[in-house]
């Protein structure tokens, strides 16, 4: 499972929610290519970081990427998504333009997988103004790979990272989705509750005179209908996961 930001301040969009080798993932692995992208010119830098829930694996499951680039087209706004891994599903155009498929979700990865590899990943795809950062915790939550506690500290070494790069980064944490229902076990629902409830915390400690640490609510009205499997997004709940972060993005980024 996979749980799988500008300048006013610039914002980090958190993107990050689970993505499990053990369960029914084809995009899981170590692999970690780093594609060089050439520096982005735009004034809304916007890097889309986390799992398989930002990666997505057309036609098995959606990412929110595409859904969340129409709407920013639609509404007229100069902005490029930057990342070092490139999506090679098939997307059609919209509105005379090609979809742009640079992100940062690599399917399976623990929030300290993450951390290891975000200096490098920044390095080659450049300092984003915003990033998603998309439902932090869920892989180390299904894989049982670090403690609650170590998995807070990697959340708050991300943001430093992010911060450090670029003072004036906003940061929007996922409060991540759900799984389906039958999914949530009350040992799996409780450790998922806690991790919600403390990513409203950290984004209130990290939070700078100059760098806002913002969430978004993701759970409140996500159903199993929205669910291509038991934890990724088909395509109306891609488009669910857009609309939260448009209704933020709208408050943040720069004409």
């Amino acid at each position: 499972m996979s749980f799988r930001s500008i300048h006013k301040p610039a914002l980090i969009v958190a993107i990050f929610f689970l993505s499990s080798c053990s369960l029914l993932l084809n995009s899981c692995g170590d692999d970690d290519q780093v594609e060089n992208k050439p520096p982005s010119t735009s004034i809304n830098k916007i890097m889309a970081l986390g799992a398989s829930r930002v990666e997505g694996a057309r036609p098995e499951f959606e990412s929110f990427r595409y859904e969340l680039w129409k709407q920013l087209v639609a509404g007229g706004w100069d902005f490029d998504y930057i990342g070092s891994q490139t999506d090679e599903a098939s997307y059609g155009d919209f509105e005379g333009q090609e979809f742009d498929r640079d992100h940062e979700g690599r399917g399976g990865w623990t929030s300290g997988q993450i951390l290891n590899g975000l200096e490098d990943w920044l390095d080659a795809a450049g300092t984003p103004d915003i990033v998603l950062f998309s439902s932090p915790g869920g892989n180390d939550l299904l894989n049982g790979e670090a403690s609650l506690v170590q998995v807070y500290s990697n959340i708050n070494s991300i943001i430093a990272i992010l911060q450090d790069r670029n003072p004036e980064v906003t940061i929007i944490i996922e409060e991540l989705a759900p799984g389906m229902t039958s999914f949530m076990t009350p040992t799996f629902t409780a450790s998922f509750n806690a991790v919600q409830a403390e990513v409203v915390n950290i984004a209130a400690a990290q939070t700078t005179s100059t760098s806002q640490v913002l969430t978004v609510d993701m759970f409140t009205d996500f159903t199993d209908a929205l669910l291509a499997d038991d934890v990724h997004y088909n395509e109306a709940g891609a488009r669910f996961i857009a609309d939260r972060y448009y209704a933020v993005l709208v408050d943040v980024m720069e004409r």
